[in-house]
């Protein structure tokens, strides 16, 4: 048996960096359990598992199917179900990516599990049963989670674990998986995708620009996307933009959206409640846009700039524009 298993996302061509977090934390696990760490690696197209042994996995259970091709979660959820029903393992790590989010609790139900998500660390009690570690109450205190079914599910969120240090001469066992996708599964996936016209890489961008209360528009953001686009970076924002539908939920920043943590973070027009800052704090360098002096979001400022952002973010543009 496989105590410990993690769910190896990948986009076709490479793994997801997450999963080698998740081996990271997934073999420190194993060693205070004395178990064994395996990886489930599914896609359109075959895909070496090297890596996965060399961040510390001991087992890689492998299949190669159409129906991997594309990150809809129904064929994954078949599968990933059928493999733990045939292993047994006592914990499954997936990472809480905009596909880990929507796919482990379709798993969860299948199999009757209990499922705790968005989790920042993860232990292993006295009695070997996994304590699964994540924020409550908007972030102000760590809440410290056991299930009672098995296996032990969790989401883990991304950039909260070390990766291991990459070691070339680990190697490990590859099991090829006889795997039964219905076609039930692969009805509707066209539907699925179309779903999913716009790709929003929050969680890996070097660089954020943010919306908040102070945008007067939904067609407002026309003007922090010109900002961005000068910049390279991603387009967030703050839940009440979210909530009103002004913009799509991929971009949500903050303690029920997104966690980021970008080399530059520029918050326009961002209060910076709690459930905001819970996202992006932790943002190498942030530069607040606001015409309120009084904002908490200045608290955590690198950089504060106190005024209108229908002000301030035009110059801005002009300046990188080279003040044309």
């Amino acid at each position: 048996m496989s105590d410990v298993l993690v769910f190896a996302e990948t986009d076709g061509r490479e793994i997801h960096p997450i999963t080698y977090e998740l081996l990271g934390k997934g073999r420190e696990l194993c060693d205070k359990m004395d178990a064994s760490l395996a990886a489930v690696l599914l896609s359109g197209t075959s895909m070496e598992p090297d890596e996965l042994f060399y961040h510390g996995a001991e087992k890689v259970y492998r299949a190669t199917d159409e129906a991997f091709s594309k990150p809809l979660e129904i064929p994954f959820k078949e599968a990933v179900v059928q493999l733990v029903e045939r292993e047994e393992p006592k914990a499954l790590l997936i990472g809480a990516t905009n596909f880990g989010r929507s796919l482990a609790p379709r798993i969860a139900m299948e199999l009757h599990a209990g499922l705790t998500a968005d989790c920042v660390d993860l232990d292993v009690d006295e009695d070997g049963d996994l304590i699964q570690i994540r924020p409550a109450f908007s972030g102000n205190l760590l809440a410290h989670i056991k299930t009672r079914s098995s296996p032990q599910m969790t989401t883990v969120r991304y950039r909260e674990m070390e990766k291991p240090e990459r070691n070339e001469s680990l190697e490990g066992e590859v099991v090829e998986l006889e795997l039964d996708i219905s076609p039930e599964a692969m009805q509707g996936l066209e539907i699925l995708e179309e779903r999913r016209t716009e790709k929003v890489d929050l969680e890996d961008a070097d660089k954020v620009v943010s919306g908040g209360r102070g945008l007067k528009q939904s067609s407002d953001f026309e003007l922090l996307e010109e900002l961005a686009e000068l910049l390279g970076a991603e387009i967030g924002a703050s839940r009440p933009l979210v909530d009103e539908g002004w913009i799509d939920r991929a971009h949500q920043v903050g303690y029920s959206g997104r966690r980021v943590k970008p080399k530059t973070y520029i918050a326009c027009g961002i209060s910076g409640q709690s459930q905001h800052l819970a996202g992006m704090k932790e943002s190498d360098t942030i530069i607040a846009i606001n015409n309120d002096p009084s904002a908490p979001i200045f608290e955590y400022a690198d950089y504060g700039i106190v005024g209108d952002l229908y002000e301030v973010v035009p110059e801005l543009i002009r300046q990188l524009k080279g003040g044309s």
